[in-house]
């Protein structure tokens, strides 16, 4: 997929078809560029891919969700691909049943985290139905036109723009849903004031204490680390990668001195970015 080239615009990546949380958030992240213009794909790949081309200017993924975790498959991108995080925002999730209605549901459509995030409701409510992936909600919510059998579970958005009722609202299973989508660019960002950095370590070695010999350079320099979680390396079981974020920036002079440290005691250590705090 090639967008179309304009030098008079900010071209940013976001998964299609139109009605998506991330077209929402990416509609949220770039309100006051008047340059900004959305370019749909199919998945996350091929977003972060684009940036990394140079083909887009920027992209807009998800990463993690308050009950469901981390977004896997777009960590794992972040790790191979040379793109930088620009930028994040938080975004409320409210999922609606949507479909044609006045038949029986048979077939609920959805993107695979959607559906994770309704497990309870689908039990309890339709355990019946044939229950199948999409590759995003607003996917599921044109699939749904077909046929009156068929749901989907997306945001009223999309019931909007499809045309479908909306047969049931807030179905997720917890009301506090919120997904935290990042900005990806192909060059950094100069510190706000107010920033958070991504980072992703390997310790190549299992020994006692190494990845608190790590995490302590942080501490001691009273870095807040707002967020650490695992990977599997794929080397073997039991070999990890650690996903890390902390306030700071990595121009600010303590956050520099502690990833310096870090780098020394481990095998790998990259940056993914710093950037504003949502």
């Amino acid at each position: 997929m090639k967008p179309h080239n304009s030098l008079k615009q900010y071209r940013i990546g976001v998964l299609g078809p139109q009605g998506t949380y991330s077209e929402k958030a990416a509609l949220i992240w770039c309100r006051e560029r008047i340059d900004a213009t959305l370019v749909y794909f199919p998945d996350f790949d091929y977003i972060l891919d684009s940036v990394r081309q140079g083909l887009i200017e920027a992209g807009i993924v998800p990463v993690e969700n308050s009950l469901e975790g981390a977004v896997t498959a777009v960590m794992d991108l972040l790790l191979r691909l040379d793109v930088v995080i620009v930028g994040e925002v938080n975004l409320p999730i409210r999922h609606c049943l949507i479909g044609q209605g006045g038949g029986e549901i048979k077939v609920i459509l959805s993107h695979p985290q959607a559906l994770a995030q309704c497990r309870q409701y689908l039990h309890e409510h339709y355990p019946e139905a044939e229950i199948r992936t999409t590759g995003s909600t607003s996917h599921a919510a044109r699939l749904a036109q077909e046929f009156p059998e068929m749901a989907a579970i997306a945001g009223q958005d999309a019931a909007d723009r499809y045309g479908l009722a909306i047969l049931a609202r807030e179905i997720q299973d917890a009301g506090d849903n919120t997904t935290r989508f990042i900005v990806v660019a192909r060059e950094g960002v100069g510190p706000s004031g107010r920033d958070k950095t991504s980072l992703v370590i390997y310790l190549d070695r299992d020994r006692p204490g190494a990845l608190y010999s790590i995490l302590e350079e942080f501490a001691r320099r009273n870095i807040n680390l707002t967020r650490i979680e695992s990977r599997p390396s794929r080397k073997g079981l039991g070999d990890y990668y650690f996903y890390i974020d902390l306030e700071g920036h990595m121009q600010d002079q303590k956050v520099g001195e502690a990833v310096a440290a870090a780098r020394d005691k481990a095998a790998m250590v990259k940056v993914l970015g710093s950037y504003p705090r949502a």
